[in-house]
C-alpha cells in the first residue's frame, strides 16, 4: 500500500468537521491564521487602491498600464478568496466549507493565481516590445494590451477547468485549511494533469519572462555601448533596469518555485513523505505574491505612485513635502553662506 502523504485522507470525510488527529495543535492554526492575515489585509488594500485610482484618473488608463491593473484584479481575487478563507479556516482549525466549497475555492484561487502569474510574463513581453521594437515601427496599442489580458485569463481558465470535468482534482492541501490542485494525489490521471499544469502554467511563463528580460537587457547594453551621455546616464539607466529585472525574477521564483518544486518532487517520488506544515509553506509563499506584486510592479512606478500614495495617505504627498523641505534647506544655507 502506498504511504499516505498527509495526516488526513483525501476523501469527502475530510470535509465533515475537525479531524480527529489534526496535523497541528490549536495554537499552530492560530499562528497560521495570523500570518495569512498579515499577507491578506495589505494585499486587499494595495490592490484595491490600484484599481480605484485607475478608475479615478484617466492618466493611468493607458495601454501599458492595463496589464498592471489586470494583475491587481487577479491578485485581489486571490486575496479575497484564498487569503480570506485561509484566515477563517485556520482560525477554526479545519476547512469548514465542505467538498463543494473546496472545489470552488480551489478553482477560484487557481484561476486568479495563474492569471496573475501569466500577467507577470505579459508585463515582461510588453516591456521588451516597447524597448526592443521587435516588430519594427509597430507601436504598442490598446488592442495589444487587451489581447494580452484576454489571453492571460483564457490560458488560466483552460488549465483550471479540467479538474471540474474529471482530469485532475481540487483537494485539501497542507494542514487541511485550503484547497488547490491535488498535487499529492497519486492517481495516474491526476499525475498527468499536474505535470501538464506546472509545465504550461509555471515553466512556460518563466521561460517567457527570462527570454523577454534577457532581450531587453541586451538591447539596453548595446545602446549604452553606442551612446556616450554626460555623467554615464545610459549606464546608470541600464544598471537601474537590470536591478529591477533581477528583483522581479527573484520575487517570481520565491513565490512560485517552492510550490512547483514540491509538486514535481511528489510526482517524481510518490513514496516521499512530506509533513503537512512543510506542504503549507509553499502555499503561503505563492499567496504572498499578492502583497509584493503591487509594491514592485505598481508602487515603484512613478506614475501610479503619484496617485496611489496620496489616496492611501488621505491626500498627503510625502515625497513632495520632502522635496520642499530640501529646497527650503538649500535656500537657507545659501543665505548664510559667505559670498
Amino acid at each position: 500500500m502506498q504511504q499516505q502523504l498527509f495526516a488526513f485522507a483525501a476523501n469527502d470525510s475530510s470535509y465533515l468537521g475537525p479531524p480527529r488527529d489534526p496535523p497541528l495543535p490549536r495554537m499552530g492554526y492560530i499562528i497560521l491564521s495570523i500570518i495569512m492575515a498579515l499577507f491578506t489585509c495589505p494585499a486587499i488594500v494595495l490592490n484595491a487602491t490600484v484599481i480605484i485610482v485607475s478608475l479615478m484618473h484617466k492618466q493611468l488608463r493607458q495601454p501599458l498600464n492595463y496589464a498592471l491593473v489586470n494583475m491587481a484584479v487577479a491578485d485581489l481575487g486571490t486575496a479575497m478568496t484564498g487569503g480570506v478563507l485561509s484566515v477563517v479556516n485556520n482560525a477554526q482549525g479545519y476547512f469548514s466549507l465542505g467538498r463543494t466549497g473546496c472545489v470552488m475555492e480551489g478553482f477560484a484561487v487557481s484561476l486568479c493565481g495563474i492569471t496573475s502569474l501569466c500577467t507577470v510574463a505579459l508585463i515582461a513581453v510588453e516591456r521588451m516590445f516597447v524597448v526592443c521594437k521587435p516588430l519594427g515601427q509597430i507601436t504598442f496599442q490598446k488592442k495589444h494590451a487587451v489581447g494580452g489580458i484576454a489571453l492571460s485569463w483564457l490560458w488560466s481558465l483552460v488549465w483550471n477547468l479540467p479538474p471540474l470535468f474529471g482530469w485532475g482534482r481540487y483537494d485539501l492541501e497542507g494542514v487541511g485549511t485550503s484547497c488547490a490542485p491535488a498535487w499529492h494525489n497519486k492517481d495516474p490521471g491526476n499525475v498527468s494533469y499536474i505535470i501538464s499544469y506546472f509545465a504550461v502554467c509555471f515553466a512556460v511563463p518563466f521561460a517567457v519572462i527570462l527570454a523577454s528580460y534577457a532581450k531587453l537587457l541586451w538591447t539596453l547594453h548595446q545602446v549604452s555601448k553606442m551612446a556616450c551621455l554626460e555623467g554615464g546616464a545610459v549606464a546608470k539607466g541600464e544598471l537601474k533596469v537590470a536591478s529591477m529585472v533581477i528583483l522581479m525574477v527573484l520575487t517570481f521564483l520565491i513565490s512560485w518555485l517552492p510550490y512547483a518544486g514540491l509538486s514535481m518532487l511528489v510526482v517524481a517520488s510518490p513514496d516521499v513523505t512530506i509533513s503537512p506544515l512543510v506542504g503549507t509553506v509553499p502555499v503561503y509563499l505563492a499567496k504572498s505574491s499578492t502583497v509584493y506584486n503591487p509594491i514592485i510592479y505598481i508602487y515603484l512606478n512613478k506614475q501610479f505612485r503619484k496617485y496611489a500614495v496620496p489616496f492611501l495617505l488621505c491626500g498627503r504627498e510625502p515625497w513632495v513635502e520632502d522635496e520642499a523641505s530640501e529646497a527650503t534647506t538649500m535656500i537657507e544655507t545659501n543665505k548664510v553662506s559667505p559670498s
